[in-house]
Parts: C-alpha cells; sequence; structure tokens
C-alpha cells in the first residue's frame, strides 16, 4: 500500500495537507512554466488523451480534483463543451492563478474554483457525469480516501479520468528517468522555483505511487465497477480510466 502520509515536503512535525497547501501556494508563480519545461510539454499531450476518452460519454457536469491554476480544467472545457465544470484544490493560491487564465479564455460561466479537501468533499453524492485529475493525486495523504470521494460524487455510470507521472518499467527509459528526476528536475525546480525540497518530494512521490495493476486493484476497493490503464510516453506517463 502507498503510504503517502510518510512523504512530507517539508518536515515530519506538521500535518502533510497543510505541508502540501503551502508547498502549492509557494511554487504558484512559477508552477505552469516549470511543468511545460520540464516535461518538454509533452503534458499538454497527456492531458488531451484523458480529455477525448471523456468526450464519447459527453459529461455535462465535471470535477476537476487538485486542479492547480486550471490546465485541465480549461482544456476539458474548450474540447468537451460542458454546462458547468468545478476545479478543487486546496490552494487558493494556486487556484488564483486559474481564475486569471479563465477569465483571459471567457469561461468564467462554466468553470469555478472552490477550495476543498480533497479527502472530505462537500458535495452530494451522485453529483458529477465526470471525474478528473491530472498529476495531482499522489499528493493525497490517503490515496484510498481521496479515490473513495472520487468515486462518491460520481453519478451512477459516471467516468473518471486521471492522468499521473509514473516509473518507467523498461529499459533504458527507467535508468533515464531515474537519472533525469533525480538531478536535473530538483536542481532546475529549485532555481526557478526558489523553494529547496517542493521538487525533490514530487520526485519522491512518483516513485512511491502504485502503479499499473496495482492501481487498478486501488480504483476497484475505492468502488469504481470497471478500471483499466494505459502507459503513456514509455511509461513516464499513465492514463487510468475508471466507471462508477
Amino acid at each position: 500500500m502507498y503510504q503517502q502520509e510518510a512523504i512530507k515536503p517539508y518536515n515530519e512535525k506538521a500535518e502533510k495537507g497543510q505541508q502540501v497547501e503551502q508547498m502549492f501556494d509557494n511554487i504558484a508563480p512559477t508552477y505552469d512554466k516549470l511543468n511545460h519545461r520540464l516535461s518538454w510539454d509533452i503534458d499538454k499531450g497527456w492531458r488531451e488523451k484523458a480529455i477525448r476518452y471523456l468526450k464519447r460519454f459527453n459529461p455535462q457536469t465535471i470535477l476537476d480534483i487538485a486542479t492547480g491554476t486550471g490546465d485541465f480544467a480549461i482544456l476539458a472545457a474548450e474540447m468537451l463543451h460542458p454546462k458547468e465544470l468545478v476545479g478543487a484544490d486546496i490552494s487558493e493560491g494556486m487556484m488564483e492563478i486559474g481564475r486569471k487564465k479563465v477569465k483571459e479564455k471567457g469561461l468564467q460561466d462554466i468553470i469555478s474554483f472552490e477550495n476543498e479537501d480533497c479527502l472530505k468533499l462537500s458535495y452530494p453524492n451522485n453529483s458529477f457525469d465526470a471525474v478528473t485529475a491530472a498529476f495531482g493525486i499522489r499528493n493525497f495523504a490517503s490515496l484510498d480516501k481521496g479515490l473513495k470521494e472520487m468515486c462518491r460524487v460520481l453519478k451512477p455510470g459516471g467516468h473518471l479520468s486521471i492522468v499521473e507521472l509514473t516509473t518507467p518499467i523498461c529499459f533504458p527509459m527507467r535508468q533515464l528517468f531515474h537519472i533525469y528526476s533525480h538531478s536535473v528536475l530538483p536542481v532546475y525546480g529549485r532555481l526557478i522555483s526558489k523553494d529547496t525540497n517542493a521538487y525533490s518530494y514530487l520526485t519522491k512521490t512518483i516513485e512511491a505511487f502504485p502503479q499499473g495493476e496495482q492501481m487498478i486493484e486501488i480504483l476497484h476497493d475505492a468502488g469504481f465497477s470497471k478500471a483499466t490503464f494505459k502507459r503513456l510516453s514509455f511509461g513516464i506517463c499513465t492514463m487510468y480510466m475508471a466507471t462508477k
């Protein structure tokens, strides 16, 4: 089982949720630039694949968990044309940037941002046609609780689409990714974001996060009736698709 609570950005004393909130508030101004540069903009294609999976289901109400600065929410609104899309996150610093981007795109009538504890969502059961998450669930203090909440707020027959960074399993990508994630990513992240711990922490979460078949078992345990996965870009990222 993935012990997320054991991996913390700053210290062992403070509660993990508070530390993650502080970390993302700290790196919010440089987060988008770093994300795109560190992935060579490949992350945009990963998001598009996750959204295209949902297109056939025509979801009209969507919840984007750990929405951050709203990139995934904006792309989903543009590609899926829902009536309502809620971006939920614990970091006000990240969401404030997202609100500005949404206003610039003229999508404020569709997309809203709400401060939410993703382990204890305020929404009623069976509220959304689809739930999405991009590169955020590995920061949950409890993956089990977070996924159960995502399942709870989905309508029966609703769909989940997740993209998450993972560790490649094949030679030589596994070795190259290890070098990149332990050398380039934390150093460059520290130089740009000025946060000495954030990108070292994020590397640890990638390595510890359950992958492939193990993640499918966790999704089933959370209440999803169907679940599958697809590795992208030689396993650097994995897309998980599930149905309530």
